[in-house]
């Protein structure tokens, strides 16, 4: 089975943390709008009828299309395999993942603290405090409670010893993070020893290092989620 990926071509973005869960579990799937085309994917997103995708990423599955991060992952996890066992481990594993959707979009406002319609040259008075308030305190009230989530069990990964599309999601948060603001997460990384690990199991995953390794991951940009401004940043 094959799924279509819609999302843009040229950043990682959110449309990162779904490649990543189908990378990791083996799932094929069509990256389309970089072998269509922007044009294909503002396209075929606005051709859909009923409640259609608002934004990509949205992932198609013949007649079906599911949009929204959390949502695609939960449901790609359920169907392929990378979700829990029973409903509590589900929930469980949703709350984490909408989480990281919430983290992800404080980032992006660091860099963006006024409006999104508006480059960040023209935010860049507001964007240092903005950043500041993050780094200091929104990363480590972030950090604790991913902490505390994988020291729940005996193993590297939510789930213990095996993986989930929250710990893929892990994985990309900490990347993001490290390329955004180095100088923080050097200070800060030691005293999360658990979010360390789960991120560098998720790299030593085969599938993954073999996607890391290839053209097909996209490299970090200042069109994307995660910039790094050097003027945003600090220990």
């Amino acid at each position: 089975m094959s799924y279509d990926l819609w999302y843009w071509p040229s950043i990682q973005g959110r449309g990162e943390f779904v490649r990543l869960a189908l990378e990791a579990a083996g799932v094929d799937y069509r990256d389309r709008a970089r072998t269509d085309g922007v044009e294909a994917l503002t396209e075929d997103m606005g051709s859909r009828g009923g409640i259609r995708p608002y934004a990509p990423p949205y992932v198609v599955d013949g007649d079906l299309a599911v949009a929204q991060t959390a949502h695609i992952l939960a449901w790609l996890g359920e169907r392929r395999g990378f979700a829990a066992d029973d409903e509590r481990g589900n929930l469980e594993l949703i709350e984490l993942q909408l989480t990281i959707s919430d983290v992800v979009a404080e980032a992006h406002d660091t860099h963006h603290p006024l409006t999104v319609s508006e480059p960040y040259e023209d935010q860049k008075d507001a964007a240092p405090r903005k950043a500041e308030g993050f780094r200091e305190q929104r990363m480590p009230k972030y950090f604790t409670y991913f902490e505390d989530a994988l020291s729940a069990k005996d193993g590297p990964f939510v789930r213990g010893d095996r993986w989930s599309h929250v710990d893929t999601s892990l994985f990309q948060l900490v990347e993001g993070l490290r390329y955004a603001f180095p100088k923080r997460m050097a200070t800060i990384e030691g005293d999360y020893p658990k979010l360390i690990a789960c991120h560098d199991a998720v790299a030593e995953l085969d599938a993954i290092a073999a996607y890391l390794a290839s053209d097909r991951r996209i490299a970090f940009n200042e069109d994307g989620i995660f910039r790094h401004y050097p003027e945003l940043d600090g220990a």
